[in-house]
């Protein structure tokens, strides 16, 4: 009877290990505020990683695509529930997050006889001026963290913290303009990318990760760019924005193909795929 606890603690620690395991070939997902607004930036294969979820709410996530899309609805029902009930002021990414996603993420991680949600998410929030934008990213475990300004989901605390660190060199970020917000997000995003393949390297040779250097300045831009460019010549570049000032009550809007060609650095131009 003694051993039950154990055996409990255990088994969580081991599918704590698998979990982490499967996120070690996603593609990471950054989201930052920008003068007009939130961009939300991330690649895929074609199946989609960024959606609306109600009004001023964005959704990101990485991970299994049937688990993703199971949340996604049930967020979409709590957040129109919400709206009808009470009022759509009613409906902010902090209530959807500690009264439905979490609780339910959290659940299914601890019961370890059922399948545990293969996922993290990230939600933004946009606020009426860009220091009341609010970011949510939520592990496979329940635990979630609160942000202003700036966010990214990553394989691994440590590369999440990596691409929080770029967006932190990146001084005024949220004064940038459109087309300065998707350079900084671009060059956060290949952060995380190219520390994924260390990571993942690391992992296949049975080698630590070398440490990072604190006396290092910010990664080169061009380096950045130019894995940038080789990434989005084979997948696709999902783009996103809140318009603070955007017509009606919904805010959210999708960048389209020519609209992002143009906001693209020179350096990843001529190879993007949207």
């Amino acid at each position: 009877m003694y051993e039950e606890p154990y055996r409990w603690v255990e088994a969580v620690g081991n599918r704590r290990q698998y979990l982490d395991e499967q996120f070690t070939k996603g593609a990471p997902v950054v989201a930052l505020s920008y003068a007009e607004g939130i961009l939300m930036l991330t690649v895929s294969r074609g199946t989609p990683k960024l959606y609306e979820i109600y009004d001023r709410l964005a959704l990101g996530g990485m991970g299994h695509p049937a688990d993703l899309e199971r949340l996604r609805f049930s967020l979409l029902e709590m957040a129109h529930v919400e709206g009808f009930n009470r009022s759509p002021s009613d409906v902010t990414g902090a209530r959807l997050m500690k009264y439905g996603l979490a609780p339910t993420i959290k659940q299914a991680f601890e019961e370890i006889y059922k399948a545990p949600f293969i996922v993290k998410i990230l939600l933004a929030e946009l606020g009426a001026k860009s220091e009341r934008d609010l970011f949510l990213t939520i592990n496979y475990d329940g635990t979630f963290e609160e942000s202003r300004r700036w966010a990214a989901l990553g394989a691994t605390p440590a590369i999440q913290a990596r691409m929080v660190g770029y967006f932190a060199s990146q001084t005024g970020s949220t004064q940038a303009s459109l087309a300065q917000a998707v350079e900084i997000a671009l060059c956060a995003w290949a952060v995380g990318s190219l520390a994924h393949m260390s990571h993942a390297a690391s992992e296949e040779e049975s080698l630590p990760e070398k440490p990072e250097d604190a006396s290092a300045g910010p990664p080169d831009k061009d380096a950045l760019l130019g894995h940038m460019r080789q990434t989005v010549a084979e997948k696709s570049l999902e783009c996103i924005v809140l318009e603070r000032d955007g017509p009606g009550s919904t805010k959210y809007r999708a960048l389209r193909s020519d609209e992002l060609g143009a906001l693209l650095p020179s350096a990843v131009k001529g190879s993007s795929s949207t």
